[in-house]
């Protein structure tokens, strides 16, 4: 056994021999030393101090190729060629996985098919739209007071309170009411959670996840809005589904906007997120002090003109709150004999450039 051991250590004394003189070799090949990366160094004064140096060194050549770039620019607009290409940078969206469900301006299938969907009566202006809002059955004081901030965000929305009653039969009654929506408002732990948007009168059901509440009382320094029927703005709803639906969210407003009202409903779709913001624009004049020349200072006798700037801001009017959709299923509210088009599933999050909306 003793011999065996000697046997074997000499043999890997050997193989270590070999592996440094490949190394050795390698590097005379190259010419160059190997990259010394700070996490190969144990040292932590040693490890910060290299990574210090490559950091320096990064953002020497960072600015190097800035001025670089705005000389070519200014030599560019002295002849009057065309400027350099900008370089875009890599994010997560612009580098999205492909998808054969995003929709093309060129798409006469699309176009054709919005023409007999369940919101072309709305979107084309022949039936206005009808809100009805309700909560779950046991709601906390965050509920009814999102639905309040939601009734001065949606015109035509009214408030039903829930009781006891079956959703079957509240999407039966506001059937009845020729209602063409039905918002619930799903609260847990006293907190609101999810929002259920259902179109009337054959679908299709929403089911949206509820995230980062913020009411209108807690913005600091919020507007209030008026009752004019608000612009809608709904951003990167770029395929199928999300095309679908960003028209299920446009048939909760009107379609003939009061532009003198000055109020903006924003849906932002990024990452499969709804951003949803409600703002106000205002126009202020702001007065710009220039001084003048000298000779014109001594021919009025004064040293500062004011002169009137209309500037455009926003005032956020709340709330403010995330959607993530998590299903969208056919027809009205039907738990158990229900038919889905799209249900987000667990192993649908494998990759962060996939996106479904």
């Amino acid at each position: 056994m003793g011999k065996k051991r000697k046997d074997r250590e000499v043999q890997s004394d050997d193989d270590d021999a070999a592996k440094t003189r490949t190394k050795r070799t390698d590097i005379d090949k190259s010419g160059a030393k190997p990259q010394l990366l700070p996490s190969m160094i144990k040292n932590k004064e040693k490890r910060s101090a290299v990574y210090a140096k490559i950091k320096h060194e990064k953002k020497v050549e960072k600015r190097k190729n800035a001025k670089a770039r705005e000389a070519l620019e200014s030599r560019a607009l002295e002849l009057g060629e065309e400027l350099p290409p900008k370089k875009v940078p890599r994010t997560i969206e612009n580098t999205r996985e492909a998808d054969e469900t995003v929709c093309k301006p060129d798409d006469e299938e699309l176009f054709a098919g919005n023409d007999a969907d369940e919101f072309s009566s709305i979107l084309n202006r022949e039936q206005p739209p009808k809100i009805l809002i309700t909560t779950c059955r046991f709601h906390s004081t965050r509920g009814p007071a999102l639905i309040k901030d939601l009734i001065a965000v949606i015109p035509n929305a009214e408030y039903y309170k829930r009781g006891t009653y079956d959703l079957k039969k509240i999407v039966e009654y506001a059937n009845n009411k020729e209602f063409t929506s039905v918002i619930v408002v799903h609260t847990s732990r006293r907190e609101p959670d999810a929002l259920l948007v259902i179109g009337l009168p054959n679908g299709p059901t929403a089911h949206f996840k509820l995230s980062n509440l913020v009411l209108r009382k807690d913005i600091k320094n919020h507007g209030n809005p008026t009752s004019h029927k608000p612009e809608l703005v709904m951003n990167n709803f770029t395929t199928r589904l999300g095309h679908r639906v960003g028209r299920l969210i446009q048939s909760l407003f009107p379609q003939d906007p009061e532009f003198c009202g000055r109020r903006v409903v924003t849906f932002h779709n990024q990452r499969d997120f709804i951003f949803f913001r409600h703002h106000r624009y205002i126009f202020e004049t702001k007065e710009n002090k220039q001084h003048d020349a000298k000779e014109k200072n001594k021919d009025t006798g004064d040293e500062k003109t004011p002169k009137g700037k209309v500037i455009a801001r926003l005032q956020e009017c709340g709330p403010r709150f995330t959607l993530k959709l998590t299903s969208l299923q056919h027809g009205t509210f039907d738990t158990k004999g229900g038919e889905y088009e799209w249900v987000h599933k667990p192993e649908m999050d494998t990759s962060r450039r996939r996106f479904f909306l």
